[in-house]
Formats: structure tokens, C-alpha cells, sequence
């Protein structure tokens, strides 16, 4: 069984669901460091001025916080204010429609929630509409032990893994011995994507996959395999 284990990102870019349609169990590594300013909380849509952020104020009050115990602060609009920059900047894209009903979700969502718990919901929401049925679990349901790749790996194991796909910039990181030793294949995913039509000059791949709902609707489903296979390293 291939499983992937990433953390939770707020409505990523297409990559991350290529790299969850590609396993048979995706595991939310969320019981781990909190990090600010990185994709935990933001992800960036296409405007006329370029990329824009859009962030999800949270509450960070320690350093050994954890991305499931940060909490998101609803004491003012940011959805509203979301959902207006979606609406001013894509309002013509031929398949909006189907950005409004997903972000609805976001909308309509339940308040008092941690970062993780929105970030989950909103991508399930999207693999729904992209018809992505792989498992997805939360790594805090396997009582994970150790640091780095023992951490990793004791996911693993008890996940019952027999293949890891992995993001290439884990290479730095891994103790790719580990996986040898455990008899856990081990390989690194691919990002090979294909432009599609988009607003605003220039093709841009590193937004919110949103921007591509917008403008290619279901078809999305149908472009999110990268053209290059995926790298065997164990």
C-alpha cells in the first residue's frame, strides 16, 4: 500500500492533489511544529497587479504550538473578504460557478475551528468535486513516536505501508537507509503540470488550485497527473 503524509495547507495548488490522488491512504501530518508564514494558513490566487495572498488570520502564541491546536480567529470578516477578491478577479472565469459553491462550504462552515480542522474540510470539499476517493487520515489517529524519519516511519508501520511517496524536498532530510532497512519503498513525486488558460498575462502554476476550477471546471480532474513519473529512490 502507497501512503503519502504531508501537512494540511489551505486550498493548495494542484500539485497536492495529484500527490493525493497517487496513494491509497493520505495521511494529514498535523500533529507537528506550527509554522508561520508558510502554507499552513495562505495560498495566493491571480489578480492584474499578480499573485495575491490570502490569509487566514490564526492565533499563534508559542513556538512549540501544533498546526491541529491553531486556532483560526473569527472575530472578523476574512471570508467575506475572500470571497470578494475570488469574485473580483474571477467573476468571468467560465466555471466560477463552481469556486462559489466550494468556497459556500468555507462560508458556511463551522466557526471555533483550528487550522487544521478547515483546512481538511475544505479539501475534502475539493476532492469531492474532483472525484479523489483515497482515504485521507490524520497522523495524531497513530500515536506517531520519535522525530524525522523514525517519526515517519512508526506512521508507517502501523498504517501498514509498504511504499512512502514523498515530496522531493524531503531528499535533504530522510535517512533513506531507514526505509531500506524497514522494507518500505521509497519515492519521490513529481510536479510536471501542463498550463491551462488563464487571466492575467503569463501562465502562473503556483496558486490556489481554485484558479483552475475557475477556469477549466471538471476538466480539472482530467489534468492533474504530472507528466513525469514519479522517482524511485528505495
Amino acid at each position: 500500500m502507497r501512503v503519502g503524509i504531508i501537512q494540511s495547507s489551505f486550498i493548495p495548488w494542484r500539485g497536492y492533489f495529484d500527490f493525493i490522488a497517487s496513494v491509497d491512504l493520505f495521511i494529514f501530518h498535523d500533529d507537528i511544529q506550527y509554522t508561520k508564514g508558510d502554507w499552513r494558513n495562505r495560498n495566493c490566487l491571480k489578480t492584474e497587479k499578480g499573485k495575491r495572498w490570502l490569509t487566514v488570520p490564526v492565533h499563534h502564541t508559542h513556538q512549540s504550538q501544533r498546526i491541529c491546536d491553531t486556532e483560526v480567529v473569527d472575530d472578523h470578516d476574512w471570508r467575506g473578504k475572500h470571497l470578494r477578491l475570488w469574485k473580483e478577479n474571477y467573476s468571468r472565469a467560465p466555471f466560477f460557478d463552481d469556486v462559489i459553491r466550494l468556497l459556500g462550504d468555507m462560508e458556511r462552515g463551522k466557526r471555533g475551528l483550528t487550522i487544521s480542522q478547515l483546512n481538511v474540510f475544505l479539501i475534502r470539499s475539493i476532492c469531492g468535486f474532483l472525484g479523489i476517493g483515497t482515504p485521507l487520515r490524520m497522523s495524531q489517529e497513530f500515536s506517531p513516536v520519535g522525530q524525522k524519519t523514525d517519526r515517519l516511519l512508526d506512521i508507517l508501520k502501523k498504517a501498514g505501508a509498504t511504499e512512502y511517496l514523498s515530496g522531493p524536498r524531503a531528499d535533504a532530510y530522510l535517512d533513506k537507509g531507514a526505509f531500506a532497512r524497514e522494507g518500505i519503498r521509497l519515492e519521490y513525486k513529481t510536479y510536471d503540470y501542463a498550463p491551462y488558460p488563464q487571466f492575467f498575462g503569463a501562465f502562473e502554476g503556483a496558486v490556489s488550485i481554485l484558479d483552475m476550477i475557475a477556469h477549466c471546471g471538471v476538466a480539472t480532474r482530467d489534468a492533474l497527473r504530472s507528466a513525469t513519473p514519479n522517482v524511485l529512490v528505495i
